[in-house]
């Protein structure tokens, strides 16, 4: 199965997560925090940055547990960004 690139919006989207981590995660370690999640600091530092701007859902639910924010706040920067089809 070939992966289509992501599109501008999903990437912006992306951008819009990583900020949102960081803010979320405020003035505490990176390591600790990526450690918690079960990922590496390097993934959590990829994700914060937008340079991988669609982790799996996985990785998203334990941030959610390991920054103590609900999922659905980890969700918003990815409100009204265009889905790509399946198939």
């Amino acid at each position: 199965m070939v992966r289509q690139p992501l599109t501008q919006e999903q990437i912006e989207a992306g951008r819009r997560l990583g900020a949102l981590l960081r803010a979320a995660r405020a003035h505490r370690d990176l390591t600790e925090i990526a450690r918690t999640a079960g990922i590496s600091p390097e993934t959590l530092r990829k994700i914060e940055t937008g340079r991988l701007p669609s982790p799996s859902f996985g990785t998203i639910v334990r941030l959610s547990q390991a920054l103590n924010l609900p999922l659905h706040h980890l969700a918003t920067p990815y409100q009204n960004t265009p889905a790509k089809s399946v198939g």
